[in-house]
């Protein structure tokens, strides 16, 4: 055993003339635990969150989405369908057509996003499972049938399945100045409410889905398109695909994945848990203050056995690495307790949830949490360093002590 560490251990467990150094040592140890259990609980909630929005994210958005780089829309050909189609690894590839419209169903009314979509994109089975009523069906026997977001049914109160009331959809036109005739101004399409999802409030309170040559006759798109779908042929690789539609489009079009079309989003929530790291590695450096002051007064209350170390041949780095190490001893002793008690917390929430969301959701009951090894090593990481600094005093005021007078 590394003979720094021994006598370091000997001083931690020994008991001391002066008790309340022992007291001070423990309530360090306790104060960076907490701290330390408290980081992994915030970042494992921050892991959960993310993993969240990317299951939400991912049932809602296509694996790839093809948008142009300039403009709403773009020319929808032949050739391009063609292009896209020949690349390997495409499965299906969907049509859509989005853009604001306002929504009437009997007396109630409201502004809500139409997303009008070929009847493929049923194939890509993203919202199977979201379903909460009603038969999910675009078109049936050439009845046009709209996917609607669940907020958007309690705003409008409407009864999907039922034929007696139609939703009505509107689209302001763009009108050339001095027109006067009233039927210009917009352009208004019913279609039957069929079903209804429920995936996340943003998207169940704005988001109504309608077959694709609904949404072009209604909007007036002819051969326009404002993107691209694409669901990838499984077991091949999303990015791989990625880069041979990008070499093959050119630089007409923006090629995302789902991470990049929601890039912004996920930078924010990593810039939010790094600022989070940082604070909460204050707060342990401000804990762990207490470790100086407990090594300070150990220093004093050694002096008569650091000055028989120095007679016996002992040299200052042997001296100040005793210390260091009892620094050590208490830091990452409270730091092995708290990543240890932050574990066993976010195994609890995982799985008995043991703290609720406190309010009803169609997404999940729990708060979210998601352990990651990345986590604890920095945490521990950050502590070791924190260690070094607080201890390093402490173990330079222990040398001074080399007299004989001490004895």
């Amino acid at each position: 055993m590394n003979l720094s560490f021994f006598i370091a251990r000997k001083y931690f467990f020994s008991k001391r003339k002066r008790n309340f150094i022992n007291v001070i040592s423990i309530i360090s140890m306790l104060i960076v635990s907490i701290c330390t259990a408290a980081l992994i609980i915030v970042l494992s909630v921050f892991n959960g969150l993310e993993g969240l929005l990317r299951s939400l994210y991912g049932s809602f958005d296509p694996q790839i989405k093809i948008e142009a780089v300039k403009g709403k829309s773009f020319i929808f050909t032949d050739s391009l369908s063609q292009a896209i189609k020949s690349v390997e690894g495409v499965d299906i590839l969907t049509e859509v057509i989005e853009d604001y419209a306002y929504v009437k169903y009997r007396d109630a009314d409201m502004v809500a996003t139409i997303k009008g979509v070929s009847q493929n994109f049923l194939d890509q089975k993203r919202i199977d499972t979201a379903i909460v009523s009603g038969e999910l069906k675009l078109k049936e026997n050439n009845i046009n049938y709209a996917i609607i977001g669940r907020g958007v049914q309690y705003n409008l109160s409407i009864m999907p399945g039922s034929d007696i009331y139609p939703l009505q959809v509107h689209y302001i036109k763009d009108v050339q100045p001095g027109s006067i005739d009233i039927s210009n101004l917009y352009s208004r399409r019913n279609i039957l409410p069929g079903s209804v999802f429920a995936i996340e409030k943003n998207y169940d309170e704005n988001y109504i889905f309608v077959p694709l040559d609904f949404a072009r006759d209604l909007l007036d798109y002819g051969n326009k398109r404002t993107s691209l779908e694409i669901k990838v042929t499984e077991g091949l690789s999303i990015q791989t695909v990625e880069q041979r539609l990008s070499e093959k489009l050119g630089a007409e079009f923006k090629v995302l994945d789902n991470e990049e079309q929601h890039a912004d989003l996920y930078k924010l929530l990593n810039l939010e848990k790094l600022f989070v790291f940082i604070a909460f590695s204050f707060i342990m450096a401000v804990g762990s203050i207490n470790i100086f002051f407990a090594l300070t007064m150990l220093a004093i209350d050694k002096k008569k056995d650091i000055s028989i170390l120095y007679a016996m041949g002992a040299s200052n780095r042997l001296i100040r690495r005793i210390f260091i190490s009892e620094g050590a001893i208490i830091s990452l002793g409270g730091a092995a307790l708290g990543l240890v008690l932050g574990g066993v917390i976010c195994w609890l929430q995982q799985t008995f949830g043991i703290v609720s969301m406190g309010m009803e959701t169609s997404v999940l009951e729990n708060y979210p949490v998601e352990m990651k090894t990345t986590d604890f090593i920095y945490t521990s990481l950050s502590l070791i360093f924190i260690t070094l600094i607080i201890s390093y005093r402490p173990a330079v005021i222990a040398t001074r002590y080399n007299s004989l007078e001490n004895l």
